[in-house]
């Protein structure tokens, strides 16, 4: 019932927080400067008249005010639709579909390396704190935390893929096959670079809370009275360290979805990975507004799970911890 009661607040919070979202991007939409109509058209623009361009506004009905637009799109979505894409051509609910399982691999990939490489790394650091282990792990993560992402992913592009042909210039499979004809093997061939831009970068935050919470662990009275007893390094941490360390890293780790999701959205554009985050960017630069809303309302729904997982976890490592007091 206590968990039961948790996923009821939690849900009528995401609903209160999509109505939110859903309401502040349709009016940032609406305020952009992008006329949806040339965008949409783009190129042909100048080959297409007055009667040509009203059709196309009737259309996706763009001569309506953009409260009556956002009630008809409301409307729709009460009933599931999430409209249709004027770049894509398609309903959006297929078109997140097929570009967040290209992204999920992607961004899965990532996240586990980053949260498994970083907590390691921060372990290590903070085990040997002072030490030049711990000033090397601690320059390369302080020196990560401030670097853009999208040069983070032209630098690894242009070293591993322009320079030394190690991995592809882009995609997600090689250009001109069909998807049935792609082996497992080109798909990670494809996957490697993008997937260690965005590890790479993840990497830091924990690394660094990782370390600063191990060595505050390993200083307190009890590690101190089982050193006493003659307790060894592994040992301390094994038995006395993980459970307390473990906690703030899953938050960290959960909570970077957020973070990851961006980072995506630089790396695909870099990579032309035909992912969910380069139909952001294209929905955003040729005003796909029905597209747009969809991936918003998806994205939130997506990192508003991952932090709900991060609170079930949190109680389920250490009972102490009330659901709904943490979060």
């Amino acid at each position: 019932m206590k968990v039961l009661r948790y996923l009821i607040r939690k849900l009528l919070r995401l609903v209160l927080l999509l109505f939110t979202i859903s309401v502040l991007s349709f009016t940032l939409v609406s305020l952009s400067p992008i006329d949806p109509v040339q965008a949409y058209v783009g190129a042909e623009m100048m080959r297409i008249g007055p009667e040509q361009r009203q059709r196309i506004a009737e259309r996706w009905g763009l001569n309506d005010p953009p409260v009556v637009r956002y009630m008809r799109w409301l409307s729709s979505l009460m009933r599931g639709d999430l409209g249709t894409s004027a770049i894509y051509n398609q309903p959006v609910s297929q078109v997140i579909r097929q570009r967040f399982l290209t992204s999920l691999g992607l961004m899965g990939t990532a996240w586990v390396l980053s949260g498994v490489l970083g907590f390691l790394l921060g372990v290590l650091s903070g085990a040997r704190a002072g030490s030049w282990i711990d000033q090397v792990i601690r320059f390369y993560a302080y020196l990560l935390a401030s670097t853009p992402a999208f040069w983070l992913a032209l630098l690894l592009l242009i070293v591993f893929a322009v320079f030394l042909k190690w991995a592809p210039v882009c995609c997600a499979t090689p250009p001109g096959l069909l998807p049935e004809q792609v082996t497992f093997a080109q798909r990670l061939h494809h996957l490697a670079l993008p997937a260690l831009t965005l590890s790479i970068i993840g990497i830091a935050n924990i690394t660094l809370h990782t370390r600063q919470k191990l060595i505050t662990i390993l200083n307190s009275d009890y590690i101190l009275f089982a050193r006493a007893q003659g307790e060894n390094l592994f040992g301390l941490i094994w038995h006395h360290g993980l459970r307390n360390i473990a906690l703030p890293a899953i938050t960290l780790q959960f909570a970077s979805i957020s973070e990851l999701f961006g980072g995506s959205v630089l790396a695909e554009q870099v990579f032309a990975y035909p992912g969910l985050g380069q139909a952001t960017v294209q929905a955003g630069l040729r005003g796909d507004v029905p597209l747009l809303l969809g991936i918003v309302l998806f994205s939130t729904l997506f990192v508003f799970t991952g932090n709900t997982i991060a609170d079930i976890l949190y109680h389920l490592i250490d009972p102490r911890i009330r659901l709904g007091v943490e979060s």
